[in-house]
């Protein structure tokens, strides 16, 4: 089946959102805290990472509830419409920036950024369950999310370009008033992306009409770990996730820091994100002539050889850091496109072999694991960080960095994600779900017996 164009136009939309939480918090949550709230890098990176433990609870929990939800909105828009309602008060309360430092301020971040976490839950949960009910056929899918990835490439611009010169807009480095500026911005935006996306799917297409898993949520986690396809992407995803991770939250600091220049988290991020706009066809065609693991081992290669080959930064200067960025980004356009093509392609497989609709339940384990993944890459820059002797400060007592920290930095933004990354080319080898076994009778054996759907 093929997707309408505007229900295309309108389910990427909501990629705003989900982009912009994603990657602002990554990118200026951890050096708010140490630089402005006077938090310790290694508490900063504990406060990152701990309110995501709770997506491992709310998140499944939320796409449970819309696997089971009967309304004349459908299964999912009603749960996104209730993010788009609190997601944009939480986020611009996380920047408001206090009358607080050190420890009490970590609390009120933790807090909050708990109570974003739960809004954001609602509505990336049932959001991205819609594309595998949307169509059956495996390139259309890769197709469809096309259109999201351009969304997601416009939304980390906006992240990670405007986001950073709106902090430096009142003075190099930032001030507690231009990021409370900020957040109020970004939650404008991610409002207006989630009502888009809301009102944008109103009339997308269900395939067949599957009938709800009735199954306790204990069984239902026991099903998701039985199917081979799905874990073995999840833990290829957290890999990836991880090294983006860790990327985001070194990013100001490698600006700062590594080029001397903190304005130039904005033309870094501009390097990163531009090949997301203008690759999405050719990683769609790779995907069809080399099969989308074999695009995704093309994607991985690239994303981490060029993180990698920036460690050489000191030495040949920011242009070379831009070009490798480039680089980076390339591969990373691919990485995102095909690991959510591949998703889709999992519990679509699923829901014919069974009958049931459990897309819910696998996109809010695959949501709450990539966020809490995600937010542990700031806990292990942190952690970096405090290894190289990292002091933290606030605005009116700046300190010069010893130059372990300035190693310290440069290895956190490239050795270390490039190690990551990796291990996740490595891993992509042990996923086989191809078009054969997708397009395969559900109810029999696959060509090749290596992919059994799920059991009922």
């Amino acid at each position: 089946m093929i997707v309408p164009r505007g229900v295309r136009l309108g389910y990427g939309v909501g990629s705003f959102c989900t982009a912009t939480f994603g990657a602002v918090p990554g990118l200026l949550l951890l050096y708010y805290m140490t630089n402005f709230l006077a938090v310790p890098a290694w508490l900063a990176g504990v406060v990152v990472a701990a309110p995501k433990i709770w997506d491992l609870v709310v998140n499944p929990l939320v796409g449970r509830w819309s696997d089971r939800t009967v309304s004349r909105m459908g299964p999912r828009r009603p749960w996104m419409l209730a993010g788009a309602c609190t997601l944009p008060l939480a986020f611009a309360a996380l920047f408001a920036g206090p009358p607080l430092t050190g420890t009490p301020a970590a609390i009120y971040v933790g807090v909050v950024f708990l109570l974003a976490a739960t809004a954001y839950a609602l509505f990336e949960v049932p959001y991205k369950a819609m594309p595998a009910e949307m169509t059956g056929d495996y390139h259309e899918r890769t197709a469809l999310l096309q259109w999201r990835m351009v969304f997601i490439g416009a939304a980390t611009v906006i992240s990670g370009v405007v986001a950073p010169a709106i902090v430096n807009s009142q003075g190099e480095g930032g001030t507690l008033s231009s990021y409370r500026l900020m957040g109020v911005t970004i939650a404008v935006v991610m409002l207006a992306s989630m009502l888009g996306a809301f009102f944008g799917t109103a009339r997308a297409p269900v395939t067949g009409a599957p009938e709800p898993d009735g199954g306790t949520l204990r069984s239902q986690f026991t099903m998701v770990r039985s199917n081979p396809p799905y874990m073995w992407l999840l833990a290829l995803g957290c890999t990836q996730f991880l090294a983006v991770g860790v990327m985001l939250a070194a990013a100001p600091y490698f600006a700062s820091y590594v080029l001397g220049d903190p304005k130039a988290t904005s033309t870094l991020f501009a390097a990163l994100i531009g090949p997301i706009l203008l690759t999405m066809p050719l990683w769609v065609r790779l995907s069809k002539r080399y099969e989308k693991r074999g695009a995704m081992l093309l994607a991985g290669l690239l994303f981490g050889g060029g993180t990698a080959a920036a460690t050489a930064t000191p030495l040949l200067g920011a242009l070379y850091a831009h070009l490798m960025l480039f680089v980076v980004g390339v591969g990373f356009a691919g990485v995102q496109l095909l690991q959510f093509s591949m998703l889709a392609d999992v519990i679509a497989l699923d829901a014919a072999s069974t009958g049931k609709r459990r897309a819910g339940v696998f996109t809010g384990l695959w949501t709450a694991i990539e966020s809490a993944v995600s937010s542990f890459g700031a806990l292990i820059f942190g952690a970096v960080l405090s290894m190289g002797g990292f002091v933290s400060s606030d605005p009116g007592r700046p300190v010069v960095q010893p130059d372990s920290a300035i190693t310290a930095v440069l290895l956190g933004q490239t050795a270390v994600p490039a190690f990551i990354i990796f291990l996740a080319v490595l891993m992509t080898f042990r996923y086989r779900l191809t078009a054969e076994h997708v397009l395969h009778d559900p109810q029999q054996p696959s060509a090749s017996g290596e992919i059994r759907p799920a059991a009922p």
